[in-house]
This record gives structure tokens, C-alpha cells and sequence, in this order.
């Protein structure tokens, strides 16, 4: 009896530990995507603080990163579950998912959650863009021009990102 126990504990680890790794990667990446997410709503408010009829295409914006983000985050679970093919676990976090713009295509006719996202995601990239977004993108390039403007949020985020790079999923 306890050598079965054994043997099934020997057995089961290889799987606990690429559990455990495939866990850590996902929560790795979501923390990544959490902070993307706060740092483009910090440059939003910051540009619509400065002008305030910039919250329509701010807000505009903002879903689009929410679906670009999602669709990652989704994607990447996805992948490190079923086929890491799509994963390049060697690069820095925010270059792990290598998906084309043809494979969002592809993945936006599926009928899952996935797809879903990506559907969202893909839409948004055919899009007409917001009549006000060339506004919006003058907005973010007079704030990143002037780094004392956006310290604290970009101060924030690298914090972030430097936490998120020294995580190491074994």
C-alpha cells in the first residue's frame, strides 16, 4: 500500500510542477496586462485633465486597449494550456504572444470564449478610428515629451514591470 503511494506521488509530480509553472507564467502575463491597462487609463486621465473634451475618444481608446488586453490575456492562457507554439517564453513578458494579425482573424470566427475576444479585438482593428483620435494621440505625445507631466504613473508602471520581469516560473 505505500509503495503504490509512492510510485503515484512520483507519478503526479512532473504534472504538479508543470501545473505549478503554467500558473505562474498565466498570473506572470495577467499582471503584465493589469499594469499596460493602468498605465494607458493614467495617460488617459492625465490627457483628459488637460482637455477635457478628449473623454469621449479617451474613453473610446480605452476599450480598445480593454479588448487588445483581453484578448491577450486570454490568448496566452489559452496557449500555455493546449499549444505553446504560439508563446516565445523566452522573451521579455510583453513579447511572449505571437499571434498575427491573421490569427486573430482566424481566432474571431471561433465560438468560445476566445473567440469572443478576439472577435472584439479584430473589430476594433477594422474599425473607423474616433474622429478625435488624432487629438488624443497629440495628447499622449505632448505628455510622454514632458516626463514630469506623467512621473508618477510611468514611475509606477516600470516599478510594476520590474517586478513583473524578476518573477521566475520553474
Amino acid at each position: 500500500m505505500k509503495l503504490s503511494a509512492v510510485i503515484l506521488s512520483l507519478v503526479l509530480l512532473p504534472t504538479t510542477a508543470l501545473a505549478s509553472t503554467t500558473s505562474c507564467e498565466s498570473d506572470k502575463y495577467h499582471q503584465y496586462v493589469d499594469a499596460s491597462l493602468s498605465w494607458y487609463q493614467s495617460l488617459v486621465d492625465l490627457s483628459i485633465k488637460q482637455d477635457e473634451s478628449l473623454r469621449e475618444v479617451g474613453d473610446w481608446f480605452l476599450a480598445g486597449r480593454k479588448h487588445h488586453f483581453e484578448l491577450n490575456r486570454e490568448a496566452v492562457d489559452w496557449y500555455l494550456e493546449n499549444d505553446k507554439a504560439k508563446l516565445d517564453l523566452t522573451q521579455s513578458v510583453e513579447s511572449w504572444l505571437q499571434l498575427t494579425q491573421q490569427d486573430v482573424k482566424k481566432l474571431s470566427t471561433q465560438q468560445d470564449e476566445l473567440g469572443r475576444y478576439a472577435k472584439k479585438a479584430f473589430d476594433d482593428r477594422q474599425s473607423t478610428p474616433h474622429k478625435k483620435n488624432y487629438e488624443l494621440r497629440s495628447a499622449f505625445a505632448d505628455l510622454l515629451t514632458h516626463p514630469v507631466n506623467i512621473d508618477k504613473p510611468l514611475n509606477a508602471y516600470n516599478e510594476e514591470m520590474t517586478k513583473i520581469a524578476a518573477i521566475e516560473c520553474n
